[in-house]
């Protein structure tokens, strides 16, 4: 359900224009053409499938849901989708990617220093201080800000150097409709407590906000090789089980 609700928004247009600014940010950050990028909880691929267009690269989406990883398939057929935890050991060897990406999904600090290369990139996005402030009040009572920066500095500061920090936002007057789809895709307001609440919405003005973070690992860096899947990176059109990932299809 949240893949459709995610998929609905983005249709619409909400929440285009964040995932537009941050393949912005991902395209600036100078990898060379064919390089590889890999995006941690992809979802339906939308990033990283917006950054192919703007130039090659051997992409690899990695996220735990099949049903998201299908749709990114078939969206994006050139692209290698691996069904995969991204919490655990990263499906690629050590050194060898330029990017890696995260918007509003997984981060494993520990994985992402081991593949990056020595001068590649960590690209993150994380809802920032208002991000649909307006809701939360609505249906949770709650519209104070939350400053989720500190915590992911901190979890990144042993292997990474901030090396740029922005902001993009939207504002959007949604539909009861389209308020049920953001509630769907951020799997708010699925609480008993806020039932009565999700029964009265009608029409309200939100703030779609988010914090986009980059860094360069910390060196010098040593690890020993891993399972990897440079073979689906050479060979896109192949599909196959490679550790404890599995290839979409």
């Amino acid at each position: 359900m949240a893949v459709e609700a995610r998929a609905a928004l983005l249709t619409a247009g909400i929440g285009r224009g964040i995932l537009q600014a941050f393949v912005r940010h991902a395209a600036a950050t100078g990898y060379r053409e064919n390089a590889a990028v890999v995006e941690l909880g992809c979802g339906t691929g939308d990033a990283l499938g917006q950054l192919a267009r703007v130039g090659r690269i051997a992409g690899v989406g990695i996220d735990l849901s099949r049903d998201a990883m299908s749709l990114a398939a078939r969206h994006y057929p050139d692209l290698t989708w691996v069904v995969a935890n991204a919490d655990r050991r990263l499906p690629l060897a050590s050194g060898s990617v330029s990017l890696v990406m995260s918007l509003n999904a997984r981060r494993n600090p520990a994985e992402c220093r081991r593949i990056l290369q020595p001068h590649g990139r960590l690209l993150i996005g994380i809802p920032a201080e208002d991000d649909l402030i307006e809701l939360r009040q609505r249906i949770l009572g709650d519209g104070m800000t939350r400053d989720r920066a500190p915590a992911l500095l901190d979890e990144h500061a042993d292997r990474f150097t901030l090396i740029e920090r922005s902001t993009a936002r939207e504002h959007h007057r949604l539909d009861r409709a389209a308020l049920l789809n953001m509630l769907r895709g951020t799997y708010r307001g699925e609480r008993d407590s806020a039932a009565e609440r999700v029964a009265a919405l009608e029409t309200l003005d939100v703030t779609l906000a988010t914090d986009f973070f980059l860094f360069a690992p910390r060196l010098p860096f040593r690890e020993t090789p891993s399972c990897d899947v440079t073979d689906a990176l050479a060979q896109p059109d192949e599909k196959r089980a490679t550790g404890d990932g599995e290839l979409a299809q």
